[in-house]
């Protein structure tokens, strides 16, 4: 990396940043910077599918209004009604790039006839669009060929961003907010680096591993949204995180998903033997969708449960299906659970649920565009006005698909505007030393998940929240003290990130006054009638 600058740095290689970065590549230089392996986010990891109206008797307005259900009118209607209707030809991309999508059961060859469209959570039609059980990782693959295939594009894995360079980074204070690009700890030298371009794009996830449970990779620390709080760009509704109803129970695996997909096509949750209602179904007693509610109504109700009866799981069952359906549906779970001597075809799978995505984030427009010059975001880092109170099931990679080339729309449609970086100070490795207390580190990173399980999860209190608040009031000295004076590591820079947005996280959920959506408050356990976002300005 003798040269280190760019046209356009991109941080995060899922399917916001490689989209964007194709979109780009046309006919600009592009670096694409991974924390750890290209596939190490989210992006790989998703089941499901991606939502699109590609039936005949679906409409945009269908979409757009279960969306706006789903996250209880805390969306942005322009927002969602700009990704509804893109998502027919983001999906048709997919599909030259080579995403082999199910074909349609019923051999249909029209364009929304082709593919084979599941039900999930919170829709009123079958609009998902998929490959098997394991979409996520189809689309990696092939947006990574694509990308690897453009000489205009850079692939760096085993970088660890810490924080965006500003005007205030360079040689010649401006104090405007301009972003060059991002100072960056690379693993293989165990030494920072800066690397520069005229527009910087975040596409780096969401925050999962705030949390104690969480379906999320080890590295969906929010390092974007800090690194864009500290910056100084606007963050809104942070207490908005959503808890995936159904990840396994299992004391040695404990981030593996059951796609929505599931209870889309047939799945039962029930209570286990054993207790009053064992082998029963509940979710009726709940809402009138069963299990078809959104996520955030079925998680509630599995932690009712749970805690009503003194339960460690529930069960969700889809055995009474023919097994040849089960396996052409749910070849990954299937595979992973036999494995560990689940039969899915003959029993039912324990779950339960865990923290699964941050619906809040750094606010941007249409265009990605942040509130500082020269910072484009994308994906789960954002809060577009999309997902609102509860992100509606397969809405997450259609909102990187279609914000990451509307970044890279803007970038190309205002070129002219975007200045070259000025002369940027290196990174100072002389005033600090190697830490020989590592282990604190790892201690605070639990300490932080664990008490943001406890007190900052499905359901919350003043109380809670206030107590959480303390813990991180406390957790700041030390952390700060650890950032000043010892040399930067890759777990020093998590922690500092996850101390960040915990800290947002809270600071947001008290300052929503009602129940709405994913923020569920024993003290306020009614909706106000006006939905306001929750927006933090630096």
């Amino acid at each position: 990396m003798a040269d280190q600058s760019y046209d356009v740095i991109i941080i995060g290689s899922g399917a916001a940043g490689l989209t964007a970065a194709i979109n780009l590549a046309q006919d600009k230089k592009v670096l694409v910077l991974a924390k750890g392996a290209l596939d190490g986010g989210s992006t790989n990891w998703a089941q499901g599918g991606i939502a699109a109206v590609l039936d005949g008797g679906d409409s945009f307005e269908n979409h757009v209004e279960d969306t706006m259900v789903a996250g209880a009118g805390l969306n942005d209607r322009a927002t969602v009604e700009f990704v509804v209707s893109e998502a027919p030809v983001a999906i048709e991309r997919l599909a030259r790039l080579g995403v082999p999508f199910n074909a349609d059961e019923n051999g249909g060859q029209e364009f929304g006839e082709r593919w084979h469209l599941t039900r999930e959570g919170g829709h009123s039609h079958r609009r998902i669009v998929h490959v098997d059980d394991a979409t996520g990782a189809a689309v990696q693959r092939a947006l990574t060929a694509a990308a690897q295939a453009n000489p205009n594009i850079t692939l760096v894995t085993d970088m660890v961003a810490i924080d965006l360079i500003t005007s205030r980074h360079g040689e010649r204070f401006s104090g405007d907010g301009h972003v060059w690009g991002v100072y960056a700890f690379n693993k293989r030298t165990s030494h920072v680096e800066a690397l520069l371009g005229r527009a910087t794009i975040l596409a780096t996830g969401g925050a999962g591993r705030t949390y104690l449970f969480s379906t999320a990779p080890r590295g969906a620390t929010g390092d974007g949204i800090a690194m864009a709080w500290r910056a100084g760009a606007r963050v809104s509704n942070m207490e908005m995180n959503q808890f995936h109803p159904t990840c396994l129970y299992n004391l040695e695996v404990k981030n593996f998903l059951i796609t929505e997909a599931m209870r889309g096509e047939g799945g039962k949750l029930k209570l286990p033997p054993g207790v009053p209602g064992g082998g029963k179904r509940f979710m009726d007693r709940f809402d009138k969708r069963g299990e078809l509610a959104p996520r955030d109504i079925v998680a509630r109700a599995i932690d009712h449960e749970i805690k009503r009866l003194g339960l460690d799981y529930v069960h969700l069952d889809i055995s009474h299906k023919p097994r040849e359906f089960i396996l052409e549906h749910f070849p990954t779970i299937y595979a992973r659970l036999i494995d560990l001597d689940i039969d899915i075809t003959k029993e039912p799978i324990p779950v339960v649920p865990a923290q699964h995505y941050t619906c809040g984030g750094v606010v941007i427009d249409l265009d990605g565009r942040t509130d500082l010059p020269g910072l484009y975001a994308a994906g789960e880092v954002t809060e577009s006005g999309l997902h609102g109170a509860n992100r509606l099931a397969s809405n997450s990679l259609l909102e990187c698909l279609v914000f990451g080339e509307a970044a890279a729309n803007h970038i190309h449609a205002h070129w002219e505007e975007l200045p070259s970086p000025p002369p940027i100070r290196a990174w100072d490795e002389s005033r600090v030393t190697d830490s020989d207390e590592e282990v604190i580190v790892q201690h605070n990173w639990k300490e932080i998940r664990r008490f943001m399980w406890d007190y900052v999860g499905i359901v919350r209190s003043t109380k809670r929240l206030e107590r959480a608040k303390h813990r991180i009031d406390l957790l700041a000295q030390e952390v700060d003290e650890y950032y000043g004076n010892f040399r930067v590591t890759p777990d020093l820079i998590e922690l500092r990130n996850l101390l960040e947005v915990s800290r947002l996280i809270v600071r947001s959920a008290l300052k929503r006054k009602e129940s709405r959506g994913l923020h569920y408050t024993i003290d306020y356990p009614d909706m106000l009638p006006e939905a306001e976002d929750t927006i933090l300005v630096p």
